[in-house]
């Protein structure tokens, strides 16, 4: 995943830089296409250098270090996407897990539009996976799922709470903070006699378990606002969700013993549930967009957008994907120039508007064109 520390990166190059998009084939007989319009692209890009006035040797020799990608390894080792970026003496490519529409951008800066979902962390949720014997947490977006080691998370109920099943006299339970040591609202320990049938002993072990495993996903999950799907047996998850403390635990879970699926199927199972509430996330975006619609806190005005970016005024934007316009804009001035195609020292205004309220904080919705509100190519909400 890239990050906004490498987003500040990209913007630094100067002169003119090269940006690649290219879905990739994993799988198939169109796999053997990769390499093929891999080629293609960088065709485009040598000749887009020279209209740009660069002469043909200059443009290949800048060109090179993408040339010297074109190894089998490399090729046997993709992701849904490649993205690459090449200035003089600057090299970068990422392998994402997003498909991208094919497209070659030179300009006087890199092209980052198509990372927005991924710089906006879109799509991005937790999974807890629960059982008595084993707990694991994962974090994943729209793409991608990856395990995340937590630290003092508990993974046994019996090690955690000290049980012997052995003992010949009961054992008690150490209170627990509800959400936490730092909460002062006790919870009581619970006296477990040896071979109890009361279920409700043993539920109540569950809870204190749970009690911890919250605990020590507090420090993680601070200040975060990413969906939280619970994993684990249907009986478990009422217990936990007795235990938790995060408010953005969703009332739905994946009722499945974690055990037996796997990371990917985690994530399709997870997926299906945090996807609608994404969705109403944004359409939520839309009528706060509305709703100050009257108020002079909106605009669709491509050098309102662009100038608010600039000077951090951006709390939301919305921006079409697969659209650019081409232009130039100098913050000390506060003069936007648009024209109809690229000419030399433009870059995507749109793009630019989208890089710069991410780098100051605000929200960016990089979506369909006929999902900007007002049918607009850009619709901003100010902070002020």
């Amino acid at each position: 995943m890239l990050s906004i520390d490498e987003l500040k990166e990209l913007l630094q190059p100067q002169g003119l830089c090269v940006s690649i998009f290219m879905p990739m084939h994993r799988a198939g007989s169109e796999v053997q296409q990769n390499p093929i319009r891999f080629k293609d692209l960088i065709k485009q890009a040598e000749d887009q250098l020279q209209a740009h006035d660069m002469r043909r040797t200059d443009a290949v020799a800048l060109l090179e270090p993408a040339h010297s990608l074109d190894q089998t390894d490399f090729w046997e080792n993709q992701d849904e996407g490649l993205a690459v970026f090449i200035a003089e003496g600057w090299f970068r490519y990422y392998k994402l897990p997003m498909r991208f529409e094919e497209l070659v951008v030179v300009s006087d800066r890199f092209h980052l539009k198509p990372l927005i979902p991924l710089l906006n962390r879109d799509g991005e949720f937790y999974i807890l996976a629960l059982s008595q014997k084993q707990v694991r947490f994962f974090e994943g977006s729209r793409y991608s799922i990856k395990q995340v080691e937590i630290e003092n998370l508990p993974q046994n109920i019996d090690e955690t709470l000290q049980y012997d099943e052995t003992a010949q006299e009961g054992q008690f339970r150490i209170n627990t903070s509800k959400g936490g040591t730092n909460n002062p609202f006790q919870r009581s320990g619970s006296y477990h006699g040896q071979g109890a049938p009361d279920r409700d002993y043993h539920n109540r072990d569950i809870l204190q378990f749970f009690h911890q495993i919250d605990a020590a996903l507090h420090p993680f999950l601070k200040d975060k606002r990413a969906p939280l799907v619970l994993v684990g047996v249907e009986y478990l998850l009422p217990i936990y969700r007795e235990a938790n403390t995060y408010q953005h635990l969703l009332e739905e879970g994946v009722t499945e013993s974690p055990k037996v699926v796997s990371p990917e199927e985690l994530h399709d199972q997870a997926w299906a549930i945090v996807e609608p509430c994404l969705m109403q996330q944004e359409q939520v975006a839309i009528e706060y967009y509305q709703n100050l619609s009257a108020t002079g806190k909106t605009s669709t005005d491509l050098k309102e957008a662009v100038s608010g970016a600039y000077y951090g005024r951006v709390e939301q934007l919305f921006v079409a994907v697969g659209r650019q316009r081409w232009g130039n804009f100098d913050p000390d001035s506060n003069e936007l120039h648009m024209h109809e195609t690229a000419e030399p020292g433009d870059e995507d205004l749109l793009n630019a508007a989208a890089l710069q309220t991410l780098l100051n904080g605000g929200t960016v919705y990089a979506v369909e064109p006929e999902k900007v509100p007002d049918s607009a190519l850009v619709a901003a909400v100010f902070r002020y």
